[in-house]
């Protein structure tokens, strides 16, 4: 007997007429699972489960753009208005003029501000806006002026090229040239978009928990 016909005669004994009882019993239960292969197969249900996995950082395809060529623009202030951090003064600035304002990090998280130092001469610096973390060493920035133009590149791939993995050298991705860049430059950190905790918060959360209640 059927799962169909066990259902009708279900129905039937619940009271329901015959007529209701074929009405509610569902066609589909039988023939859920076929065992005809399908045709006309895209390329992807093909694939096993493994083809889907992310790719080595060696085989991502990077999709950096010349956004803007002519945007006539620095920098700090496409950072400032791309985080929303409001720091101002020269990039060289940004890291410690953060302090105690902005939460700040020696590892990316996306939105967040990265400062390099030692960009075209020792005495510049650089900042970037993290869009996406593509891997531990590898993530995705938009900059402006990064080849001294005033321009603005997006989508622009970074890795981290450190001896311990931690993110304080790095190359960029060459958009004009479409290969990674040979220089190596040092990373202070990242800034977030979050107000760092006023000094003596954390200690007087501590008094608070300790003292007795009165």
């Amino acid at each position: 007997m059927s799962t169909r016909s066990i259902l009708i005669a279900a129905t039937a004994l619940a009271g329901l007429t015959a007529q209701n009882a074929e009405a509610l019993a569902p066609w589909a239960m039988d023939d859920s699972v076929s065992t005809v292969e399908p045709q006309n197969l895209t390329a992807d249900a093909t694939l096993a489960p493994h083809a889907f996995e992310r790719q080595p950082d060696a085989d991502f395809i990077p999709n950096a753009r010349m956004a803007n060529r002519r945007a006539h623009l620095q920098c700090v202030p496409f950072a400032r208005r791309e985080a929303g951090i409001q720091i101002y003064g020269d990039a060289n600035t940004w890291w410690s003029q953060a302090k105690d304002h902005y939460q700040r990090t020696m590892q990316p998280q996306e939105r967040a501000v990265m400062v390099l130092f030692g960009y075209a001469g020792a005495d510049r610096g650089h900042v970037a806006v993290i869009r996406q973390i593509v891997s531990d060493r590898l993530l995705i920035v938009d900059h402006a002026n990064w080849l001294n133009h005033g321009e603005i590149t997006r989508d622009v791939p970074v890795r981290d090229v450190s001896p311990n993995g931690d993110w304080s050298q790095v190359q960029v991705w060459n958009v004009a040239q479409s290969h990674w860049g040979a220089r190596t430059y040092n990373v202070q950190g990242f800034i977030l978009n979050a107000k760092d905790k006023p000094k003596g918060e954390g200690v007087a959360l501590a008094q608070r928990s300790t003292s007795p209640k009165i």
